[in-house]
């Protein structure tokens, strides 16, 4: 009777292990990116009354006699599966989908979490506004060319969005140029005169025999200005193209070709283009150098009052024998200037995150640039880890060693920007479990007292 005595005790306790385990699923219903938890019983160690004995020639076997101690937890399990999604509409708050976890440091403590509702400090950086705590990826770097880049394989570092930040002016260095010149024109004559020459580009559209096209170019401290280029038919499949800046001297076009060209600004501003037959662009020649393979590419250096320095522009016409840049078809004019690499002085105004937490940002002067990318870590085993509070994880003996590495990459899942991920916990599962619960507790409460009523009989034979 003893025995039942305690091994009721060990089950009140261990369902109230259970009840507690419950009621903190339950009241973490609402609490972002919480990952539920379940209980699993085992029986304890049993009291052996009599061993087990073989079969004989003239017998049977005997089973064992055991009397059981009671119960014992096997263990509480975290439920590691996905949380449903809110939309929240905040461009910081992040949830993942799929498998991976957030990465916050304390110092050098690193944490782990699923609950992404994170926002910028007075400083910029990207942290955990319950705790403080900063998110940890990688920021953008410049490369040689003043460029953005970002490397997932250096070490982890706290984000820092510069919101408001300048992004100086950068000087056009190249400019794109793509569509038709009409085939069909007749050619200007060689003797033309100036104003013969403006009367072909600009006059009546019938009797047009070249194409005028600009395009706002910018120098080094992002002042705007007008770059406009005259084509005009000079023989069959040959144009002759002039380029003018605003407020620029010494213009002049240069081409690079095999054996090299003094590109000495100062010489003439015009240059040549050559086209097959069939409307492909094979050649672009100053007069001294020419190129017929590869990108055609022609140098347009020039001085602004001001810089001691020429600027230098690549003027990029296309590539020979593709149809690709400028081409000649006996169609309308439509050569123009695609795109030029310039911009002015701008400020950071607003920033987005991409399924593989890159963080994105817009300028005011419409430049776009990666500022950095949020880190996941996943885990041999995630139901390994140990929960220290504040929805936050920490590494265990038993949960491996963090995978580190971009979303989307290894088995980790995406980033989602503008979402949070929702608990697990499932009311319905919850309280049926609690119904349950309550109902093994009853049970051994039941076999509790009836001990004690046996025992009660016991003590009262001698009466």
């Amino acid at each position: 009777m003893m025995r039942s005595l305690y091994s009721g005790v060990s089950g009140l306790k261990n369902h109230q292990t259970r009840m507690d385990v419950i009621g903190n699923n339950v009241s973490n219903v609402n609490t972002h990116g919480f990952k539920m938890e379940r209980v699993t019983f085992m029986d304890m160690i049993s009291q052996n009354m009599a061993g087990a004995s073989e079969p004989r020639e003239n017998i049977g076997g005997i089973n064992p006699q055991q009397v059981g101690l009671g119960m014992m937890v096997a263990s509480i399990d975290k439920i590691m599966t996905q949380g449903s999604l809110q939309t929240t509409g905040k461009n910081t708050d992040v949830a993942v989908s799929g498998d991976g976890f957030f990465i916050i440091k304390d110092g050098d403590k690193e944490f782990y979490t699923r609950a992404g509702q994170f926002s910028l400090d007075r400083d910029g950086f990207y942290v955990h506004p319950g705790t403080g705590l900063r998110v940890q990826g990688w920021n953008a770097r410049d490369d040689e060319k003043g460029d953005k880049f970002i490397n997932s394989s250096s070490s982890l570092e706290s984000i820092q969005i510069p919101i408001y930040s300048k992004k100086p002016a950068k000087a056009t260095t190249e400019i794109v140029y793509e569509s038709n010149l009409n085939q069909s024109v007749e050619a200007v004559p060689v003797d033309a005169t100036e104003e013969d020459i403006q009367k072909f580009l600009t006059g009546p559209v019938g009797e047009r025999r070249g194409h005028v096209t600009t395009i706002n170019v910018y120098d080094p401290q992002g002042n705007t200005r007008e770059m406009r280029m005259e084509m005009w038919k000079v023989g069959e499949n040959r144009w002759r193209v002039r380029a003018n800046m605003d407020d620029a001297t010494e213009v002049s076009a240069n081409v690079i070709g095999a054996g090299g060209q003094d590109t000495a600004i100062g010489g003439s501003n015009t240059f040549e283009m050559g086209f097959t037959s069939d409307g492909r662009l094979i050649n672009v020649s100053d007069g001294v150098d020419s190129l017929n393979s590869g990108d055609l590419d022609v140098q347009l250096s020039f001085r602004i009052a001001g810089n001691p320095e020429a600027q230098t522009v690549s003027l990029k016409m296309g590539e020979a024998g593709v149809m690709k840049g400028v081409t000649q078809f006996a169609s309308d004019f439509t050569t123009r200037a695609k795109s030029q690499d310039g911009y002015p002085m701008g400020y950071l105004e607003s920033f987005a995150i991409d399924n593989t937490g890159t963080i994105t940002g817009t300028y005011s002067n419409g430049v776009k640039e990666p500022l950095a990318r949020i880190a996941l870590a996943n885990f041999t085993n995630p139901g390994g880890l140990t929960k220290v509070g504040e929805t936050k994880f920490s590494y265990s003996i038993n949960s491996g060693d963090p995978i580190i590495g971009e979303a989307g990459i290894a088995g980790r899942g995406k980033v989602n920007a503008g979402l949070l991920e929702m608990s697990n916990v499932d009311l319905a599962e919850q309280f049926t479990d609690m119904i349950v619960t309550q109902r093994g507790f009853q049970a051994n409460s039941r076999t509790i007292t009836t001990s004690d009523q046996m025992i009660q009989e016991v003590l009262g034979l001698k009466r």
